[in-house]
């Protein structure tokens, strides 16, 4: 199927889209690898459901995005096991290091990972951002197209109404003319023998006979 739908979004997706999101947050995921999860799935872009989600569904599930991230954060307080740095012996059993700077290289390990993985989820942040951003402009151009073809109509549609009041007075005038003619017709009391004709300004004059 194709991955560039642009129809309306169904009350059905908008739910998709705010249960991946809220999992995403759960678990401590990104909002851009939720995005991207749900175009898999319903075949859109990963930016479409971006924009869905800040510009619409986002605000219909404000408590459930709160009660999601607490629940990320009591999962992150659970205290880990400590890697702990053992050393073999000359028997072959192994034994807890007492080499304080063993201890610490091992600590600084632990936390330029978490340094690490929180730096990609800021880029994947940024990125998710880009996208939104993208998509809002491109939404902005469009929007202003159509606004100026709407101007153009308005425009020509004043131009058709002024012609055609122009042709209705026009023909408010010829109809005013045949009945004026009829008139005096009628009052020479011979309508078939009284010839008429039109001078330069547009009035009816009696010919003589």
């Amino acid at each position: 199927m194709s991955s560039n739908r642009q129809d309306a979004w169904s009350q059905d997706e908008d739910v998709l889209l705010a249960e991946v999101v809220l999992r995403h947050i759960r678990e401590g995921g990104t909002q851009l690898q939720a995005f991207e999860e749900v175009g898999r799935k319903l075949s859109r872009t990963s930016a479409a459901c971006g924009f869905r989600w800040n510009s619409f569904v986002r605000k219909q599930y404000k408590s459930g995005i709160e009660l999601a991230k607490k629940q990320r954060k009591q999962s992150k307080k659970q205290t880990p096991i400590q890697s702990k740095v053992y050393k073999v012996d000359t028997k072959g059993n192994a034994q807890k290091s007492n080499n304080q700077k063993e201890d610490l290289i091992s600590q600084e390990a632990f936390s330029m990972g978490g340094i690490i993985q929180y730096l990609q989820k800021a880029e994947e942040a940024v990125r998710n951002e880009e996208l939104v951003i993208n998509e809002n402009k491109k939404l902005v151009g469009q929007i202003s197209h159509l606004q100026e073809k709407l101007f153009a109509t308005e425009n020509q549609l004043k131009d058709y109404v002024s012609k055609y009041k122009l042709l209705e007075e026009d023909h408010k005038s010829l109809l005013a003319i045949f009945e004026k003619a009829r008139k005096m017709a009628l009052l020479q009391g011979n309508e078939d023998k009284v010839k008429f004709q039109m001078d330069k300004n547009g009035n009816l004059q009696r010919l003589n006979k």
